[in-house]
């Protein structure tokens, strides 16, 4: 098994994520600074990732939360804010959840938390066929004609944003609905930032098939096996 699947399925991160911390070099492998893509053998290689020592998880969770604004989707805030981690149920405490794409501090709905990185990745990943629904709110009415440059996208700081689909809502030209099926970093502000808007409200409803419906903000849940396939129907 490769060191990045190594690490998405011991629940420490997502592949992605996983990537990234091996090229940081912080970790290692039997002591030794580990490699993008060297094979490690989980029942007899000590893997340790910034010093802490990694095994294979025990069981895999899944939750849901309806995140609130003014919460931080990490797992170390240095700054001394509030994380989406201080709401998650005291049982699953002591797991290595982490979030399965962000929603940043200002945004709100529907969040999964999982200490499986290999359902993040999918979920996550373009491959995966996943859309995310978003209901915002500008800060002036939306001229449709802009559809099809969103949806073309553009590059900033090296990636490429775009939109899936774009939906106007009928009574309220500055309300849309947003699909995406790739999780770049606050992609819906950025590109509408390049095209002259603010994004007022950012809410998250839908993910695959698994909607959002009469969750009190903050509240958290695991999900069941089959909200879980719900997740990867589209």
């Amino acid at each position: 098994m490769r060191i990045h699947k190594f690490l998405a399925t011991s629940g420490v991160c997502s592949r992605r994520e996983a990537e990234r911390l091996v090229a940081e070099g912080v970790v290692t492998i039997n002591g030794t600074v580990a490699k993008t893509g060297q094979p490690v053998n989980g029942e007899t290689d000590q893997v340790r990732c910034r010093g802490q020592l990694v095994k294979p998880l025990s069981r895999t969770v899944v939750l849901m939360m309806n995140k609130p604004r003014g919460f931080l989707c990490t797992n170390d805030d240095t700054h001394g804010g509030h994380t989406v981690f201080e709401m998650v149920p005291p049982e699953y405490k002591e797991l290595r959840l982490f979030c399965v794409g962000r929603l940043d501090k200002d945004s709100e709905g529907l969040l999964l938390l999982t200490n499986d990185g290999d359902l993040a990745n999918k979920v996550m990943h373009p491959s995966g066929g996943v859309i995310k629904r978003y209901e915002i709110l500008l800060n002036r009415d939306y001229d449709p004609t802009l559809t099809p440059r969103l949806i073309k996208g553009a590059f900033e700081e090296g990636e490429h944003l775009r939109f899936k689909k774009v939906i106007r809502h009928p009574d309220n030209p500055a309300s849309l609905e947003i699909h995406l099926d790739q999780g770049r970093k606050r992609e819906i502000r950025r590109l509408f930032e390049i095209f002259g808007f603010h994004v007022k409200t950012l809410r998250r409803f839908q993910i695959g098939e698994l909607v959002l419906r009469k969750m009190p903000l903050g509240d958290c849940r695991p999900l069941a096996r089959k909200e879980i396939e719900m997740i990867f129907e589209n």
